[in-house]
């Protein structure tokens, strides 16, 4: 029995193919967690767990995100395995620049050097600085904590063909295309936008469409009258 992360082939692919193409020095971060708030499994303490994360491009995500599909109980939590229903698989859709994430990890590394710290992972600290290190901002991402949510005035505030809604498990992300906002909306979209009922907005991790949610599969969906 193994542990099951892509759900739906077709929509995974389609997904990777939307997602921009990378320039030097950029990659995609992904992650895969296991979400307390989605199991009742006991063991698991905190609401994020992370399990697994690494860097891909384009080409080779697909089968990156394939491989984390190991024999169940692979991934667990303090001896606790982590269930099925708990797992969720994210990714920055903004690419990460891995120049500027070596500067910021020869500062942090140094710093760690400096003050004698030795119980650090090297790897874990220079992957927390790509995380961190956004390359360019291609999506700003709203995410919308309720499938209750007015879209009709979401198109009266910013031009629908800029515009991605992923549907998630608890509500939508509203991925807008930066370069592709016209201009009459481009002072008041973002202010306009959170005061429709937004809990974060910026550059986040999205729920890949096509693989696990706890138990939903998130996917890219039209919500206009």
């Amino acid at each position: 029995m193994y542990y099951k992360i892509i759900q739906d082939e077709a929509l995974l692919k389609e997904f990777i193919e939307w997602l921009p193409d990378l320039e030097d020095n950029e990659k995609f971060y992904c992650c895969l967690f296991a979400r307390k708030k989605y199991t009742e499994q006991e063991g698991i303490r905190h609401d994020k767990s992370q399990l697994r994360r690494f860097l891909s491009d384009k080409a080779r995500l697909f089968d990156k995100i394939r491989q984390l599909e190991v024999a169940y109980g692979a991934y667990s939590l303090k001896g606790v395995e982590a269930p099925q229903e708990s797992l969720v698989l994210y990714i920055n859709p903004n690419p990460r620049n891995l120049k500027k994430a070596t500067y910021k990890g020869i500062i942090k590394f140094t710093e760690l050097l400096r003050s004698d710290n030795t119980n650090y992972n090297p790897h874990a600290e220079l992957m927390s600085c790509i995380q961190r290190t956004l390359g360019r901002k291609i999506y700003l991402d709203f995410d919308v904590d309720t499938k209750d949510f007015d879209f009709e005035k979401l198109q009266e505030v910013i031009n629908p063909s800029c515009l991605s809604i992923l549907e998630t498990r608890g509500g939508y992300h509203i991925l807008v295309k930066l370069a592709e906002v016209e201009k009459k909306y481009q002072k008041s979209f973002y202010h306009s936008i959170v005061s429709l009922g937004v809990d974060q907005q910026g550059d986040q991790l999205l729920p890949v469409p096509g693989c696990v949610q706890g138990g939903f599969m998130p996917r890219f969906v039209e919500k206009y009258t």
